[in-house]
């Protein structure tokens, strides 16, 4: 299974410290330097929508947003465009673009530190319903190249992972380490 549209999001520790409101001029901002490796493009708000989008920084290749989907803040990575390598290079380059967002959103003076980013439990889901249905199929075929990346990226530590089988949904994985990690701790598990 040859996956694209890679989907990763980190969980925001103490959500309810955050302001939504105050994404929108950091993410301005970050169309501005433009120092990423995807093309930003524009901003947009959804922070009316219940459970929904939030603020969303959209890009050509990816887009990243602060989002409230399923009731748990936290900023999400929405690989859009075709990426070559193999499924663990894929996995590699979603996850890494999430952890390198999160970091600059803990370190941007305008967020004060409000935002903290729990490195425990990860969501990865495909967005191709297509050639990734969220079925127990899917997930038996995926589940060893999924284990070894989460075996790569936790450092060896136990860590559980949960398939998410209702159909209507994308496929996807929820995953815990039992081991806090610290912002860069997981970068370096997975760089190069």
């Amino acid at each position: 299974m040859d996956l694209q549209h890679l989907n990763v999001k980190l969980y925001i520790e103490d959500f309810q410290q955050v302001d939504l409101a105050a994404l929108v001029p950091v993410f301005h901002r970050w169309i501005q330097e433009q120092n990423r490796e995807e093309l930003l493009i524009d901003v947009a708000d959804y922070r009316h929508v219940f459970a929904g989008p939030g603020v969303v920084l959209v890009g050509h290749e990816a887009n990243y947003s602060v989002d409230n989907c399923d009731n748990r803040l936290g900023i999400r990575y929405n690989r859009k465009a075709i990426l070559g390598g193999t499924n663990q290079d894929r996995f590699r380059q979603a996850l890494r673009a999430a952890l390198i967002a999160c970091q600059r959103l803990e370190s941007d003076q305008a967020l004060a530190g409000r935002i903290r980013f729990n490195r425990q439990d990860i969501e990865l889901s495909i967005n191709d319903r297509l050639l990734a249905p969220s079925a127990p199929e899917t997930y038996d075929a995926l589940k060893p190249q999924l284990q070894g990346f989460f075996q790569e990226l936790f450092g060896g530590n136990a860590h559980s992972m949960k398939h998410n089988s209702d159909p209507r949904c994308l496929f996807s994985v929820q995953v815990s380490s039992v081991k806090p990690f610290g912002p860069d701790q997981l970068l370096a598990n997975i760089s190069p």
